[in-house]
């Protein structure tokens, strides 16, 4: 047995909002450590433009905020979970304006208060925001905070590979470093995992490239239940170029007044719901997927040019420049956009203290369902529920650290029995794979036939991918590409397991939603 393995109180999975959220309240009184699959500050996090919402406004309510959530949900959040959340809203906000985080404000002349948009779903002007760059400058001021911490270490460039489970409770991981390429035990009292969504299993997605979904994989290998992975919200507007990978137009355009146009110039949204442009995502992105395929169309475009240069510019800087980049000019034109993969609704049960099913075992953030989302996310309400469940994880942990279990040594990473592969060709190859299907058959639109197409060519790639795990030394494109062929599995088998249509799982098959249909579809792990 070696001496070498990492220890520490508190073992945090991910980086983005929910995890150093988590790490600094519980810096204060134990160790911590922190891995990130790459530097400190990239995520999804990093990249969100939106803004947190919450019940700012005098106008606005508590009881509001709660409706339009569970409707946007289409009946399948948990009540008492969406009330959790809103009503910590204010709270939560005031601990991120404490750190430092520097929201956009009002003119002086108007009082200072803070600058609200209003997105898809909200009935009332609800989002806090810095500029059109909000999650820049919530995972910035957290970063500098966590860097200076003395008692949280930080371990880059890092991968999360598997939980260790001993008699039923979370004893740490294995984690894979990527620049020493080995790996790395880390022993600890309690393990959260932060590590996001699951964007990259579609071909199209506004997601980093890291959101591979690791966490739900992992935490479903290690026993957990999985919930309503069907769930996944296509964002209606990502810019249609080659080079811009997906870079998100944020609702918060649409909030402002811009319009949805065909290549004609003709709006279209009306056709679909009343609310327009302000529809929820998962109405908007059906609307604009169906207006592409009976048009045969690449895209179609969003145009704010009407509110004029120094409104586009003030407000949406960030969008601004980004589109200039890539020649297309707010100010004077509408600009193509396309849905894209962008927020996984589902994954690791979790209660209202971010426990999972095993013991000393926590999930925040976009990898958990706590119920907050349902059938669909409201615009918004992700980086609110980063840092509500980051507190409520916070207090949970801290209330039972005294009854931590001792660190004792654990097994060593055993790769005695692999090799070098001389294939690497099967990685690239079924990733691309996966990802193209995965858009074809169980995007935005799905039928049962799709599904069974999808779920017939994931098992035959599994068993490729897992005896060529078993066979070959790891690096960091196998450990995705084994968490990205899990995480499929389990959106198919939830797809396939819905019979209804209802917020962002939308079948042709059956194209209403039904009464009976659960609130909650779980997937138990394998026993």
């Amino acid at each position: 047995m070696t001496t070498d393995q990492h220890q520490s109180d508190v073992l945090i999975i991910g980086s983005g909002a929910s995890g150093l959220s988590l790490a600094l309240q519980l810096a204060r009184y134990v160790h911590i450590a922190v891995i990130s699959k790459a530097e400190l500050k990239e995520g999804a996090t990093f990249y969100a433009q939106g803004g947190v919402s919450a019940v700012l406004h005098a106008e606005d309510s508590v009881a509001s905020h709660i409706h339009d959530t569970i409707e946007t949900g289409c009946g399948l959040c948990n009540s008492d979970v969406v009330r959790f959340v809103v009503e910590n809203g204010r709270k939560s906000i005031g601990w991120l304006i404490d750190l430092g985080v520097n929201f956009t404000r009002l003119p002086e002349s108007q009082g200072r208060e803070f600058h609200l948009h209003q997105e898809g779903g909200h009935s009332h002007r609800r989002v806090l925001h810095a500029a059109d760059s909000t999650g820049k400058a919530i995972e910035s001021t957290l970063e500098n905070r966590t860097r200076a911490h003395n008692n949280i270490e930080l371990f880059e460039f890092h991968t999360g590979l598997d939980l260790i489970v001993k008699d039923g409770r979370c004893v740490g991981a294995y984690v894979y470093d990527q620049k020493n390429d080995r790996v790395r035990v880390f022993r600890s009292r309690y393990t959260v995992l932060a590590t996001g969504g699951a964007g990259k299993v579609y071909l199209y997605t506004s997601n980093p490239d890291i959101c591979t979904g690791d966490g739900i994989a992992m935490a479903w290998r290690a026993g957990c239940k999985v919930a309503n992975m069907e769930f996944v919200q296509f964002h209606p507007t990502c810019l249609y170029h080659q080079e811009a990978k997906s870079f998100l137009i944020s609702e918060a355009l649409r909030g402002e007044g811009a319009r949805l146009l065909l290549p004609d110039g003709s709006r279209f949204m009306e056709k679909f719901d009343a609310r327009g442009e302000l529809a929820p995502r998962d109405i908007v992105a059906r609307a604009i997927d169906h207006e592409m395929k009976r048009l045969g169309s690449d895209c179609v475009y969003l145009d704010i040019s009407h509110r004029g240069k120094d409104f586009i510019i003030d407000h949406f800087p960030t969008i601004y420049a980004r589109c200039i980049q890539y020649g297309f000019d707010l100010t004077r034109q509408a600009i193509p956009v396309v849905p894209a993969a962008h927020y996984t609704c589902g994954g690791v049960v979790i209660d209202k203290n971010g426990r999972t099913d095993v013991d000393a075992l926590y999930a925040v953030g976009e990898v958990s369902y706590s119920g907050l989302h349902g059938a669909n996310r409201m615009a918004s309400n992700s980086l609110l529920e980063c840092v509500v469940f980051a507190h409520a994880a916070y207090k949970d942990i801290r209330r039972n650290l005294d009854l931590a279990s001792p660190l004792a040594p654990l097994p060593e990473w055993d790769e005695s029995q692999v090799t070098d592969s001389d294939e690497e060709v099967v990685v690239s190859h079924n990733w691309d794979e996966i990802r193209r299907f995965m858009w074809d058959y169980v995007g935005i639109v799905r039928t049962d036939k799709r599904l069974q197409r999808a779920k017939h060519r994931i098992k035959l790639l599994q068993d490729e991918i897992y005896e060529y795990y078993g066979n070959f030394r790891i690096n960091n494109d196998l450990i995705e590409l084994r968490n990205l062929s899990l995480v499929a599995d389990l959106i198919i088998e939830s797809a396939l397991r819905r019979k209804e249509s209802r917020g962002l799982h939308y079948t042709l098959d059956y194209p209403a939603p039904s009464p009976t249909a659960p609130a909650r579809d779980t997937v138990l792990p394998p026993a």
